[in-house]
């Protein structure tokens, strides 16, 4: 949207915080159902990296495009650092980004064959080699490698969205309280909160620059990414890994993936504010083809947080259509947009920095293990991907859905984690077409989907 083109909403509801314990009242459910039980039996004998040591050991589980920027960063970060292990699901993948990598970093990248690992249990072995592990691969394995790799007593650094179902979510809040306990450090990749343009921009926001806040509006339109032909000799679960982000049982779909940004962002200005409640539509309007598996291409959820302030978040992944990437906040006495850091109004300001928040949150998380002070995204990063998986599932039943709902919800995307196999049959069937079905808005609810195996949220 052209900054000159905003409107300033008219009515003077206000911010108000929402604390960390308050979200962790709401997701009080045991933390034993999260399965993390099965992960005992780890060798967790070795210590964490120890402050003072020369040689700190990176291990990357997933080696997509996300991951081989993270690697890179964090051999940026630290002249101390070597890549030691790599897993993904497919060994080009790996030994093709070692390549990259060793081509960027040098002698910073020592990965032999040997510490080069495949299929879905790689990254047990990964966590063994390393002191410090990188995590993005499919979202549905977040929580899951996040939690391993703590109870075994190594530092994360772990891409959002942080699960894509309340089952994950609460597996990643449990993590980062172990993190906690262990004195490690896990550190979100919700980038946004390491821009110092950013930053400043929220703090005059929060400071009242833009008088009581009434609106955000939240947009993340782009064509889709990831798009790729079917590979010949792929298995079906192979073939759904490898274009992961068309795929709901992995990605979660396009409101925790892309949308998670935005709603962090709205949460940080709200002063860590959840909703109280959401409702969303969304459907699949031209990308059908099985390229594009059984997501549905646009998104739209309207969220309520408390004194009546309402958060408009939009995502959509089409060609051929107009994109744009904002976070429009809308005051009394003028408006913001955090992206462009600026405000408009009594106090107009603008920020003209320059900032790589990728590279500074991996600054910050090296500089923390160095020094023996953790640094723990715990404070935020199970609750903003919770916030974008209450929309998802508002988008896919049609319902209205509270926060009290979506966190008593024992909801997850089945298979579970812990319980997929590299000669597993996925979930998710192609149509006699050749297509995936999505799911129908107003006709299912959770009990019948996506599996049939799972509870309903709770009305």
């Amino acid at each position: 949207m052209n900054a000159q083109n905003e409107k300033p909403a008219s009515t003077p509801p206000t911010r108000h915080p929402t604390t960390r314990r308050e979200f962790l009242k709401t997701t009080a459910t045991a933390t034993a159902a999260t399965g993390v039980a099965s992960l005992a039996a780890l060798d967790i004998s070795r210590s964490a990296y120890a402050a003072g040591s020369d040689i700190i050991k990176v291990g990357m589980v997933g080696c997509g495009g996300r991951n081989t920027g993270a690697a890179a960063q964090a051999l940026n970060a630290d002249s101390g650092t070597r890549l030691v292990a790599m897993c993904d699901i497919f060994m080009d993948r790996v030994r093709g980004k070692r390549e990259v990598l060793k081509a960027q970093k040098g002698e910073q990248v020592q990965v032999p064959d040997a510490n080069c690992f495949t299929g879905f249990d790689g990254y047990r072995k990964v966590i063994d080699a390393s002191d410090v592990v990188l995590i993005a691969n499919g979202a549905k394995f977040h929580p899951f490698h996040a939690m391993a790799a703590i109870k075994a007593g190594r530092h994360v650094f772990v891409e959002k969205p942080h699960g894509i179902d309340p089952y994950g979510v609460r597996m990643m809040q449990a993590a980062c309280d172990l993190a906690k306990e262990k004195n490690l450090s896990i550190l979100s990749g919700l980038h946004s909160r390491h821009h110092a343009g950013y930053e400043e921009t929220v703090r005059r926001i929060q400071e009242g620059a833009i008088g009581d806040i009434v609106t955000i509006e939240e947009n993340f339109l782009r064509a889709p990414y990831g798009v790729m032909e079917r590979a010949p000799g792929l298995s079906e679960v192979q073939w759904q890994c490898s274009t992961q982000y068309h795929f709901r049982w992995i990605s979660g779909d396009d409101v925790p993936q892309s949308l998670v940004h935005n709603m962090d962002r709205a949460s940080w200005v709200l002063g860590n504010a959840v909703p109280l409640k959401c409702h969303g539509m969304g459907g699949r309007s031209s990308m059908s083809e099985p390229i594009y598996g059984d997501v549905f291409d646009h998104h739209s959820v309207v969220y309520e947080y408390p004194r009546d302030v309402r958060v408009y978040a939009l995502c959509r992944t089409t060609t051929g259509c107009y994109d744009e990437s904002s976070s429009l906040i809308f005051g009394t006495k003028g408006r913001a947009s955090v992206l462009g850091c600026r405000i408009w109004g009594e106090k107009a300001w603008r920020w003209d920095g320059q900032c790589d928040p990728y590279q500074v949150e991996h600054d910050r998380l090296f500089a923390a293990i160095r020094s023996g002070k953790p640094l723990n995204s715990g404070a935020y990063m199970a609750r903003s991907t919770m916030t974008t998986v209450m929309g998802q599932i508002s988008c896919y039943t049609g319902k209205e859905i509270s926060w009290e709902e979506i966190c008593g919800s024992e909801f997850a995307y089945l298979p579970k984690p812990e319980d997929c196999r590299d000669d597993m049959d996925p979930p998710a069937k192609p149509g006699p077409d050749g297509s995936y079905p999505v799911p129908r808005p107003g006709r299912m609810d959770l009990a019948g989907w996506p599996t049939g195996a799972a509870p309903a949220v709770k009305a």
